[in-house]
């Protein structure tokens, strides 16, 4: 696969589908979104703040006026509005076809979601874990339905101390937590995978990760941003997600990411996430650990 050049010209048909992307008004996340509007998907722009997700709704229209973008709110970093946006989906919508977990914020200072969680931690794994869950009913009636989780090169940097799961007793490490969230990213992945095939409901579940790209998502870190003119343009960031969401040959537990040095750049392909990533064990401890924080249960 080294030598293949996906792109998004290799995108099927995705007329009739109903998409989640959340995170989506900046980013790869509305560069995800834009792609599939424009082959034919009905796109739902899941954001927190409601004038960015106007912008990103509105822009991705200047573009393609026959787009079917729209926009709800969802705070990940907020149970109840976790819980609130399911509930209106589930109102307006019979199916889901693909959700992607986009959404996540990068090495910001210390600080808490609005439960009480490590902010990387809390939005980027257990919002998404409880999105997912009251969402996954709607998912397991959808034939051919995809759940994407997007992780990083930085889950190689993560391991996760159950013991002081919210920083409260260790010295904050920004790096280090946003690398735990990115490993539990995969953990989730994989795990749901072992839990949906003993029930037999088999929506495919896939992971990517966008390499080095420019965005907004590394303000919080210097030496990123000064950086950035090594990174990919996000029209190239975005592939890998977009690939795990929508390659017909795509299996539950492909994990997709750029092909050359380091998987910084480069076009995306199957890649594989470190040892660390596929022990189950541990994937069944954070599973336990998601129900108990967030109160859903999968």
């Amino acid at each position: 696969m080294k030598n293949e050049k996906w792109t998004a010209e290799n995108i099927p048909s995705q007329k009739g589908k109903i998409a989640i992307v959340t995170g989506s008004s900046s980013g790869i996340g509305l560069e995800a979104a834009r792609v599939l509007a424009n082959v034919g998907a009905e796109v739902m722009i899941a954001v927190r703040n409601n004038a960015m997700g106007e912008k990103a709704v509105q822009k991705i229209i200047n573009q393609n006026s026959k787009a079917n973008v729209k926009l709800m709110l969802l705070d990940l970093a907020e149970l109840k509005s976790v819980e609130k946006f399911v509930k209106q989906f589930e109102q307006k919508y019979t199916k889901l076809d693909l959700l992607i977990n986009n959404a996540g914020v990068m090495m910001p200072p210390y600080g808490k979601t609005k439960d009480g969680f490590e902010l990387q931690f809390g939005t980027n794994h257990l919002g998404h874990f409880a999105l997912t869950g009251q969402l996954l009913e709607l998912i397991n009636k959808t034939p051919n339905s995809r759940i994407v989780n997007v992780s990083s090169i930085a889950h190689t940097r993560g391991n996760i101390d159950f013991s002081d799961i919210n920083w409260e007793s260790r010295k904050y490490n920004a790096m280090k937590a946003y690398g735990d969230s990115k490993l539990a990213n995969l953990y989730f992945s994989y795990e749901l995978i072992d839990r949906l095939g003993k029930t037999g409901n088999n929506p495919i579940v896939t992971s990517a990760h966008p390499g080095w790209t420019a965005t907004d998502l590394q303000r919080h870190s210097g030496i990123f941003k000064f950086l950035n003119f090594l990174a990919m343009k996000i029209e190239q960031g975005a592939l890998p997600s977009l690939r795990a969401a929508t390659d017909l040959n795509a299996k539950s537990g492909d994990y997709f990411g750029p092909d050359k040095f380091q998987e910084w750049r480069g076009y995306p392909v199957k890649v594989e996430s470190n040892a660390l990533s596929n022990n189950k064990k541990i994937a069944k401890k954070l599973w336990k650990v998601s129900e108990d924080l967030t109160g859903v249960k999968i």
